[in-house]
């Protein structure tokens, strides 16, 4: 009997803000996935250890949370100023399935420093100390993405004061601007049904108040209280509870169809990573799950957001982004969530704490417009070297 051959790919594991996962240079990979299909798809699943029933990724390196069974691709850059493209594959838990429709906003703070380690950006852009502006084209979604990598003694800085709720140690700021964050190729607009709030009707679930929004990823956003929820939830409030998931599913799926994401509910199942389901709230204070005590006073609004089936365990970055987006423009969901107006930033509680993003908004022609989202995230290299895969082309 043939068996399968175990090979070694150059790979490296690395945290980006609350997410980890394995990314590779489009040169290393096998001939054979240095290309968009099967053969890529089922090298990376491997790699990750999907699918697998059991639900745990023990025979790969994933970890059995939506955060951590990603892969990214890097290359340089074929756009014009631009320094490199970054491709980012979701890889399902238990199922054998890598959905390519978005972007995962946490790793995009790492892709500037493997870039620069991996000297796929020019070494003549790089300050010796200082921050070096990577300028990123996001594959997925095409988009710019910059990111600012702070440098000491020309290398790149990973450690420092930086805290991000959701990470237990402190590391050095990236900062991350994502550049016209409105998905054009995704329902052709910022908001893909024309309306800042629309009405969802979810057969045999009811009818609720949703703005769905194209800004770093297709996202739903619900009212808490429509759905039975203070916005105060922790992970387990959620996600220990299969009838909540069904149900977060199933609205997800009507969702998708209503912003012109898939024609049929039955396509969503085939399309895992996006869009996205959050539901918010006014300030409240809670505990989050490290303990640390969240004043109202302390944020703007309350957003808990459904990754992959679950309750994210603090926040998706691409999510961040359509939070900050939807908070800017008057009258949506969020907006109204955060007291109105028009904040240029907000500061928002999560599972995990808070975090504090930024956008600008403005009305023109009749379409609202949407230059640039800002977030910090941080970054850093957990293990450089091999992954050993069996694999056959």
């Amino acid at each position: 009997m043939a068996h399968a051959p175990q090979i070694k790919v150059p790979a490296t594991y690395m945290r980006g803000g609350t997410s980890k996962g394995v990314f590779f240079s489009l040169n290393d990979l096998p001939p054979a996935a240095r290309v968009p299909g099967p053969a890529r798809d089922r090298l990376l699943l491997r790699v990750i250890g999907s699918p697998d029933p059991y639900g745990k990724q023990i025979d790969g390196m994933g970890a059995a949370t939506s955060s951590t069974s990603k892969t990214v691709i890097l290359s340089k850059s074929e756009k014009p100023d631009h320094d490199v493209d970054y491709l980012f594959g979701q890889v399902s838990i238990d199922t054998a399935f890598v959905d390519w429709s978005g972007n995962c906003g946490n790793l995009s703070a790492a892709v500037g420093p493997f870039a620069i380690r991996n000297r796929l950006v020019d070494a003549s852009r790089l300050p010796q100390d200082g921050a070096a502006v990577i300028r990123i084209w996001q594959a997925n979604i095409g988009k710019t993405i910059i990111a600012h990598v702070p440098i000491t003694g020309g290398e790149v800085q990973e450690t420092g004061d930086f805290e991000l709720d959701g990470v237990t140690f402190p590391a050095a700021e990236v900062q991350l601007e994502f550049l016209d964050p409105a998905e054009e190729g995704e329902g052709g607009a910022l908001f893909p049904t024309g309306k800042l709030i629309d009405t969802l009707e979810v057969p045999g679930i009811g009818a609720f108040q949703a703005t769905m929004i194209n800004a770093g990823i297709p996202t739903i956003f619900l009212e808490a209280e429509a759905l039975g929820y203070t916005g105060t939830e922790l992970q387990d409030a959620i996600n220990n509870d299969a009838a909540a998931l069904k149900k977060f599913e199933t609205i997800r799926a009507y969702g998708a169809v209503k912003m012109g994401l898939i024609s049929k509910v039955e396509e969503a199942a085939s399309r895992q990573h996006t869009p996205k389901v959050a539901f918010v709230s006014v300030p409240k204070a809670y505990t989050a799950s490290s303990g640390k005590k969240i004043g109202a006073e302390d944020v703007d609004l309350l957003v808990r957001a459904m990754s992959m089936g679950k309750l994210h365990h603090a926040m998706m970055g691409t999510a961040s982004v359509a939070i900050a987006t939807a908070a800017a423009v008057t009258g949506t969901v969020v907006n109204q969530a955060a007291g109105g107006g028009a904040p240029e930033a907000v500061c928002f509680g999560h599972p995990s704490g808070t975090l504090r993003v930024g956008s600008k908004a403005e009305l023109k022609d009749g379409q609202w417009i949407v230059s640039k989202a800002i977030m910090s995230r941080s970054a850093r290299v957990l293990m450089q070297g091999w992954v050993w895969v069996p694999f056959e082309a």
